[in-house]
C-alpha cells in the first residue's frame, strides 16, 4: 500500500548556512484528518514517501495520530532508490527497531548515525496502542544531495582515462558506485587496482627495478565490506597521507602503511592511465578478476576532477563499447526468510505419470528455479508433494551443499537421495535449477557442469530435511514462469507468513569483524562466532590474553625458571612473545638477539667501520612497552682492543658508538651516563691511562678491555652498534652485545590503600565502546562497596562488592541495566587476603571471573544496543552515584590492557594511601620447605635460611656430587673443655642440656653397600648414624648413653643401593625414632662420598674406611642445612670441606612413589612409639609389631608416581601421649643456638 499523497508540504527552515540547503518534512495532514492511519491495524501495512529526488536523511520524528488514542511504538525503516528492493536501516549494525510514542501528543526524533542517501523512505509499523489503531505523524529532516554525474557500465565496456602527466599520485578518490572496478597504471614503476569480488578490494603492485635486490614483484592486498551487490549505492575513497593510504569503504575504514618504497613512489610517481569497470592487460599488469563491473559509477573524482565531465567534455577519457551516462536499475525482488515461522506457498502445476504398481515415480515437466544467499549450512529451500499421495519432493541446505530427496509416502523410504555444489553458505547468490523431465532428474548450483547431480538408485534410509532457512531468495520460476513476489505481497496469489518482500535482509556480522587479534570469525543468520584457536586469546571475541604480562606475574603463580609467553599489555595490540624468566631472587626477563657471541675485528683494507645489527626476539613495540613496564633494565656491551679506540677521550670524535631505541647515536660505553662519552672506568677513575675515559682509548699494543652494564631504560635495547677504528695496521677489536635483561613489575604491584568509604581516585573516562575488560586484585575485611565506576548520560559501568561472598559486574549499553554475579559460597572475600576479578563486555556477551570460582556469563540480548558511551570520569574505590565506597587495598589495575598508576594518584588525594602492605598472607604458601614469607613493600621474598633448600621460593635441592676423599664437616659450637674434675652434679647440668630429639632429612643416592650415609656424634661420643648395610637396606643406629650399646633400627625397604633417587627423614622425640623413606624409579649416576671422624664406632669406623660413592641432596638437621652452607656459604658459615665440592643437579626430584615406607621404634626399655592399628605379630622381647598401610589412589596419582608402600613398627607395651607439632617439647623448628637443641657439647655433623 502506498500512501504518500497523504503526506502534507515541505517547509524549509534555514537554520543552517544556507550552503547547506537544510530541509524537512512535515507530516501536516489538512484540518481533521490527525495522521495517517490504516484501515486495517496488522502488520502488514507501512507508509511509504516519495520524495522526488535522491535526499540525504539525516533525521526522522514520529508523532501518534491527533485527538487519539492511535500511535505506533515501534517501527522498521526501509528507504530505496527505485521504490524495489528496499534495504532496512540499522543502528549500530545491529539494532532493527526504532522506539517510537508512548502517547498520541509527545514527538519522538531519532537522528541516524550515518545519513541516508534515497529517494524512498517506508515505516513499517511493528508494535502500536493495543487499546488503539495503527496512528503516525511523520517528519523527516535532510538535505538535497548533490549527484554529479553517472556511468553505467554493462560489464563489456569501459572508460579508460588518459591523465598523461597532468595529475600525480592520488589525495583522495572518491567514488560512489553499485559494485565497482578501478585499475590505475603508475608510470614508470608501479600500479594498483581496485576490484570487486564478495568484497572491495585495493590492490597495490610495485614493479622491481631490474638492479633491484629482489626480480619480484611486491603487492598489498586489503579487503574491505561484504555484501557490495545489493544493488545499493556504496561509497569508496582512497586518501594519501604521506606514507599512509585511508582505504574507505562505506562505514568501514583502514589505514594501510604503505612499505618505504611506496612512501617515496606515492610522493613522486605521475599516473599514466586510469581505467574504469574494466582493463587491458599487458605483460606482468594481472588483475586478480577477468571479469568486467556491470553496474553503475557516480561521482567519480580524482583529486577532485570530475572524471565523468571529463568524460562528457571529451577530454583525456577514451571509451571502450557502450557506456552510457544515466544508470539503469534492473528491477529485482527479493525475499527474506527470517525466522522459523517464516514460509512461502506458491501454487504449481506439477503433472505426474503413474505405473502399473499405482506409485509415483515420475514428476513429468517441472521446472523449477531460484537463487538464494544465507549463511546457515542446513536450512528447507522447498518441498511440494507428489500428485495422489504418491510422496514429496524436499530440496534442502545439508552441510552447505544442496540435497534432494524423494521420499515415498506414507513411509520414510528415501527413493531419491542427490547432493550437488558446496560451500553454498558464504552469503553470496547461488543459482538453484531443478529440471525433471519423464522419469530423468537433474539439479544444477550455479549453472556449472561440475555442479550437477542427476537421481542416485533408492536406498531405505531416515533422515530429517526439516530446517529452517534463514536467508534470502530471488528469481524464483517455476514451470519457467517468474513469480511476482509483489503480488504475493499484495496476497494476490499464493500464501506467506512472517516474510519480507522486496528486500534482503541479510547482514554480514563479520565485516567488520568484531573477533579481535586474529580471531577467524564465522557466522550463521542470527549470530557470528570466533575462533580464537592459536591466537592466544580467548572469550566470545578473543579480547582477553590467555597469558600474564610479565614474569612477575609468573613468579607469583609458584613457576620456576623456564620460557613462558609475556603479552605486555594483555587485551591491548600488541602480540605476545616467548621469553625467557630467570626466577631467582629477582624475577628476571631475558630477551636474547641475533648476535650475542664475542665477535673478532682485524685491520682489513678498504674497511674503514663496522657496522653490528641486532635482531631481538622481540620487535620494536613489545621491546618498548617491556622496557617502560620494568623497574630496571640492563644490557651489558664489552669491547676488546689492541691498538683500536673506542671513544676517543678525552677531547676527540668518538670512533665507536650505539644506537638504541631512540634512534640516536650514543657516545658512552657500559658503565657511565648518557652524554658523558665515557666508559665506566672513566666514571670511576681507574682507567689504566688518567688522560683518557675509556681503556681502549690509551691505544696500547697490549689487550685492553672496557665492559659494563647500559642501564638507562630510556636508551636501551642495543640495536646498532658501529665500531670505526679497526683499519689502521695492527689494529685488532672485539666487541660483545649481552641480551637485554629486565627485572620487576611496576605494574604487577602499583597498588592503593582505601581508608574512608567516602574517598576516591578519579581517572579519564574509560573508553570501551565495544569491548571492555577491566582486572584488578583486591583485599579488604569490609563487607560491601564499589571498586570502579564510570557513568554516561544513560550508560553505566561498575564493578562491586554486594556482600562477603559475591561479586557484581553491572553496566548498561541502552537495553536497561545487565549483572553479572559470582558468588563464592561458604568463601568470604573480605578475609583480608588478595583476590583477583576480571570482568568482560563485549558485542555477544558479558562475564565475570572471581579467583579459580567457575566463570559467569550472560550473552547480550541478539538486537540490542552494542556501543557503550561513557562521558564522567572514571571513578576507583568510590562512586559518583553515592553508593558505599571500598575500604581496602585494590592492586594493578587494568582496563583494555592499559594499568592505571594508582601510586601516583593517591600521592595527591585523601583518605588514599598509595601501596598496600600485608602480602604473605595471600603469597606466603608460595615458601616452601621451611621457608619463611618476608613483607616487602612491593610483593614479598623467601627466606630461605632454614630450610635446606634455595631458590625464590625455596624449592631448589641443594645437592652436590661427592667423590673419595671428600667431606664436609659442620661444627654447631666450639668444644667446650670439660675440666677433668668436674663434679657430678655439673655433669648432671650439662648432661640435661642434651637434645630431646632430632629431625633429619636428606636425599641420597647410590650403588654401594654397605655404606655409611650420615653420622652426627657428641662430646660424649654419643651419636647417630644412617647407613646401608650389606644388603642394600637402611640401618638407623642411635647411641645415647654411653653405659649402653648402640641400637639399631632397620626398615624392611627393598634395596636402596640401586642408584635411584630416596628420601628419608628420621624423627626423634624423646624415647620414640621414626623412619621414612621414600623411593623412587628413576635411575640417574653413581657419585662417590667419604666420612673422617675421630673415635669411631668399629662398624662404623669400618664402613667409613671403605669411603662412599653417591649423592647426597638438601640435609638438613633441625634448623640447620650444613651441605647448603658449604656449597652457598663456605665463607660464613661453621664448614670445613675437604676434597672437591661442587654444587650439582645429582638431587633433582623425580616423579617418586607416593607410597612412603615409615618405621617407628621406640628405644629398649623405654616406653613410647605412635599409636596406629596393628596389623602385624609380635616378634621376641623387642616386641617389634609391623604394620603395613595400604593406600589407594585415583589414577591420576599412579600416572605420576609408580609406586609407594608404608610400613611402621610399634612396641607392644602401653604407648604414651605424642605430643603435638607444635608442643613446646617437640624441638623439630627450633633455632640452633636454643638450650633445647645443643648442649655445651660439641656436636659435629660429618657427611
Amino acid at each position: 500500500m502506498l500512501f504518500s499523497s497523504l503526506l502534507g508540504l515541505i517547509c524549509v527552515r534555514e537554520t543552517f548556512p544556507k550552503s547547506y540547503n537544510m530541509w524537512y518534512l512535515c507530516a501536516v495532514f489538512p484540518a481533521g484528518a490527525g495522521g495517517w492511519a490504516p484501515v486495517e491495524s496488522n502488520k502488514y501495512q507501512w507508509l511509504e514517501v516519495d520524495l522526488g529526488e535522491r535526499t540525504e536523511i539525516t533525521a526522522v520524528a514520529t508523532q501518534g495520530r491527533y485527538g487519539s488514542s492511535d500511535w505506533v511504538s515501534s517501527f522498521l525503516l526501509m528507504f530505496s532508490d527505485t521504490g524495489c528492493n528496499w534495504k532496512q536501516y540499522r543502528q549500530e549494525d545491529n539494532i532493527r527497531a526504532f522506539t517510537g510514542n508512548s502517547n498520541a501528543d509527545s514527538v519522538v526524533q531519532f537522528k541516524l548515525q550515518q545519513p541516508v542517501f534515497a529517494r524512498f523512505l517506508r515505516l513499517l509499523p511493528l508494535d502500536w496502542n493495543p487499546n488503539g489503531r495503527i496512528g503516525l505523524r511523520l517528519e523527516a529532516y535532510g538535505c538535497p544531495y548533490s549527484k554529479y554525474n553517472q556511468w553505467s557500465l554493462t560489464g563489456h565496456h569501459y572508460p579508460l582515462t588518459d591523465m598523461g602527466n597532468s595529475l600525480t599520485s592520488p589525495r583522495s578518490i572518491s567514488p560512489l558506485y553499485k559494485v565497482y572496478i578501478m585499475h590505475s597504471v603508475f608510470r614508470p614503476l608501479d600500479f594498483f587496482h581496485i576490484l570487486l569480488r564478495y568484497s572491495l578490494i585495493l590492490k597495490l603492485i610495485e614493479l622491481r627495478k631490474k638492479n633491484y635486490q629482489s626480480t619480484h614483484n611486491s603487492h598489498m592486498v586489503v579487503s574491505l565490506g561484504s555484501l557490495l551487490d545489493d544493488q545499493h549505492w556504496h561509497h569508496v575513497a582512497i586518501e594519501r597521507f604521506s606514507g599512509h593510504l585511508n582505504f574507505t569503504v562505506d562505514k568501514s575504514s583502514q589505514q594501510i602503511q604503505v612499505r618505504t618504497c611506496w612512501n617515496i613512489n606515492f610522493g613522486l610517481m605521475f599516473f599514466h592511465k586510469i581505467s574504469y569497470g574494466g582493463v587491458q592487460c599487458h605483460g606482468s599488469q594481472r588483475v586478480m578478476s577477468r571479469r568486467n563491473f556491470h553496474g553503475c559509477l557516480e561521482n567519480l573524482l580524482w583529486n577532485d576532477v570530475n572524471v565523468i565531465d571529463l568524460a562528457k567534455q571529451q577530454q583525456q577519457v577514451s571509451i571502450t563499447g557502450n557506456v552510457t551516462f544515466t544508470c539503469a536499475e534492473p528491477v529485482s525482488v527479493p525475499v527474506t526468510f527470517a525466522g522459523a515461522q517464516s514460509f512461502l506457498q506458491l501454487p504449481g502445476a506439477a503433472q505426474q505419470q503413474r505405473d502399473g504398481g499405482g506409485v509415483a515415480v515420475a514428476v513429468v515437466g517441472v521446472a523449477i528455479s531460484l537463487q538464494f544467499r544465507t549463511w546457515n549450512r542446513a536450512g528447507l529451500l522447498l518441498t511440494f508433494d507428489l500428485q495422489q499421495q504418491a510422496g514429496s519432493l524436499w530440496l534442502y541446505l545439508s552441510e552447505a551443499r544442496v540435497r534432494l530427496q524423494i521420499h515415498k509416502a506414507g513411509r520414510y523410504t528415501i527413493l531419491v537421495d542427490v547432493t550437488a555444489g558446496f560451500g553454498l553458505n558464504d552469503g553470496q547468490w547461488h543459482s538453484v535449477d531443478l529440471i525433471a523431465r519423464r522419469g530423468h532428474l537433474t539439479i544444477t548450483v550455479d549453472k556449472e557442469e561440475d555442479s550437477t547431480a542427476h537421481a542416485s538408485p533408492s536406498f531405505p534410509e531416515c533422515r530429517n530435511p526439516f530446517n529452517v532457512f534463514q536467508g534470502c531468495m530471488r528469481h524464483i520460476h517455476v514451470d519457467n514462469n517468474a513469480v511476482d513476489l509483489i503480488k504475493v505481497q499484495q496476497m494476490l496469489i499464493g500464501n506467506y507468513s512472517d516474510l519480507q518482500i522486496d528486500m534482503c535482509g541479510i547482514i554480514d556480522r563479520c565485516s567488520p569483524s568484531h573477533c579481535e587479534h586474529g580471531g577467524r570469525c564465522t557466522q550463521s543468520w542470527s549470530t557470528f562466532h570466533c575462533n580464537c584457536s592459536n591466537t592466544g586469546y580467548s572469550g566470545a571475541t578473543c579480547h582477553s590474553s590467555v597469558y600474564e604480562k610479565s614474569c612477575e606475574a609468573y613468579k607469583h603463580q609458584g613457576n620456576t625458571s623456564g620460557l613462558y609467553y609475556i603479552d605486555v599489555d594483555g587485551s591491548g595490540p600488541i602480540k605476545s612473545q616467548l621469553i625467557y624468566c630467570n626466577m631467582t631472587d629477582k624475577t628476571w626477563l631475558v630477551i636474547q638477539h641475533n648476535n650475542t657471541e664475542l665477535t673478532k675485528l682485524k685491520a682489513s683494507s678498504g674497511i674503514n667501520q663496522h657496522l653490528a645489527y641486532f635482531n631481538y626476539s622481540a620487535d620494536a613495540e613489545q621491546l618498548w612497552a617491556i622496557i617502560t613496564q620494568a623497574e630496571h633494565c640492563e644490557q651489558e656491551v664489552l669491547y676488546h682492543c689492541r691498538k683500536s679506540l673506542l671513544l676517543n677521550t678525552p677531547d676527540g670524535s668518538p670512533f665507536t658508538w650505539w644506537v638504541g631505541r631512540t634512534d640516536e647515536p650514543q657516545t658512552y660505553w657500559g658503565g657511565a651516563v648518557p652524554g658523558s662519552q665515557q666508559c665506566g672506568c672513566g666514571l670511576q677513575g681507574n682507567c689504566i691511562d688518567s688522560d683518557h675515559y675509556c681503556n681502549c682509548d690509551a691505544d696500547r699494543k697490549e689487550w685492553a678491555t672496557d665492559s659494563g652494564l647500559l642501564t638507562h631504560k630510556e636508551n636501551l635495547p642495543v640495536r646498532w652498534v658501529v665500531v670505526g677504528d679497526i683499519q689502521r695496521p695492527g689494529s685488532e677489536a672485539a666487541y660483545k652485545v649481552g641480551p637485554l635483561k629486565c627485572h620487576g613489575d611496576k605494574n604487577f604491584w602499583n597498588a592503593a590503600f582505601f581508608n574512608k568509604e567516602t574517598s576516591y581516585l578519579h581517572f579519564p573516562t574509560f573508553h570501551g565502546e565495544l569491548s571492555a575488560d577491566i582486572s584488578f586484585l583486591f583485599k579488604t575485611t569490609a563487607a560491601s562497596g564499589v571498586f570502579l565506576e564510570n557513568l554516561g548520560i544513560k550508560d553505566f559501568i561498575r564493578v562491586e562488592l554486594s556482600s562477603p561472598t559475591e561479586v557484581v559486574f553491572s553496566f548498561d549499553v541502552g537495553n536497561g541495566p545487565f549483572e553479572v554475579r559470582v558468588e563464592t559460597g561458604d568463601v568470604a572475600l573480605n578475609d583480608d587476603r588478595w583476590h583477583r576479578v576480571r570482568a568482560e563486555r563485549n558485542v555477544k556477551e558479558a562475564s565475570l571471573r572471581v579467583d579459580a570460582f567457575p566463570n559467569a556469563t550472560q550473552k547480550a540480548p541478539a538486537d540490542g544496543h552494542i556501543h557503550l558511551q561513557l562521558n564522567s570520569q572514571l571513578f576507583v574505590g568510590g562512586t559518583a552515584s553515592r553508593m558505599k565506597g571500598f575500604l581496602g587495598c585494590i592492586r594493578s589495575l587494568q582496563l583494555n590492557g592499559r594499568t592505571l598508576d594508582l601510586e601516583e594518584r593517591a600521592k595527591i588525594t585523601p583518605g588514599v594511601r598509595p601501596g598496600c602492605p600485608g602480602h604473605c598472607s595471600s603469597y606466603g604458601e608460595l615458601c616452601q620447605n621451611q621457608g619463611r614469607c618476608v613483607e616487602m613493600y612491593n610483593g614479598f621474598s623467601c627466606d630461605c635460611g632454614l630450610s635446606a633448600y634455595a631458590g625464590p621460593f625455596c624449592q631448589r635441592e641443594v645437592s652436590a656430587d661427592f667423590k673419595p676423599g671428600t667431606s664436609v664437616q659442620y661444627t654447631f659450637k666450639e668444644p667446650y673443655e670439660l675440666n677433668r674434675n668436674i663434679s657430678t652434679q655439673s655433669s648432671s647440668i650439662y648432661s640435661d642440656l642434651k637434645l630431646r630429639g632430632e629431625n633429619v632429612s636428606f636425599s641420597f643416592r647410590s650403588s654401594q653397600s654397605p655404606a655409611l650415609l650420615l653420622y652426627v656424634s657428641s662430646y660424649y661420643r654419643e651419636y647417630l648414624a644412617v647407613l646401608l648395610n650389606r644388603n642394600g637396606y637402611l640401618d638407623v643406629k642411635y647411641k645415647l648413653q654411653n653405659s649402653r650399646d648402640a641400637e639399631v633400627f632397620r626398615t624392611s625397604v627393598r634395596n636402596l643401593a640401586n642408584g635411584q633417587l630416596h628420601r628419608v627423614s628420621i624423627r626423634r622425640l624423646s624415647e620414640t625414632v621414626s623412619v621414612q623413606v621414600i623411593y623412587s624409579l628413576t635411575v640417574q649416576g653413581i657419585y662417590y662420598v667419604t666420612v673422617q671422624s675421630g673415635e669411631l664406632d668399629p662398624e662404623i669406623a669400618r664402613l667409613n674406611s671403605q669411603g662412599f660413592s653417591g649423592c647426597l641432596s638438601v640435609v638438613q638437621f633441625n634448623s640447620v642445612a650444613p651441605l647448603k652452607a658449604a656449597l652457598l656459604y663456605p665463607n660464613t658459615s661453621p664448614v670445613i670441606v675437604i676434597g672437591s665440592l661442587a654444587e650439582s643437579t645429582c638431587g633433582s626430584s623425580s616423579p617418586v612413589n607416593p607410597y612412603p615406607a615409615e618405621t617407628t621404634h621406640s628405644l629398649s626399655g623405654k616406653r613410647g612409639g605412635v599409636k596406629f592399628p596393628m596389623m602385624g605379630g609380635v616378634c621376641g622381647n623387642s616386641v617389634i609389631a609391623v604394620v603395613i598401610f595400604v593406600i589407594l589412589c585415583a589414577l591420576a596419582i599412579m600416572a605420576r608416581f609408580l609406586y609407594r608402600r608404608k610400613e611402621t613398627f610399634h612396641t607392644q607395651e602401653p604407648q604414651g601421649i605424642k605430643p603435638e607439632a607444635d608442643s613446646p617439647e617437640y624441638p623439630f623448628h627450633s633455632e640452633p643456638n636454643s638450650q633445647n637443641i645443643l648442649s655445651e657439647n660439641q656436636k659435629e655433623y660429618f657427611i
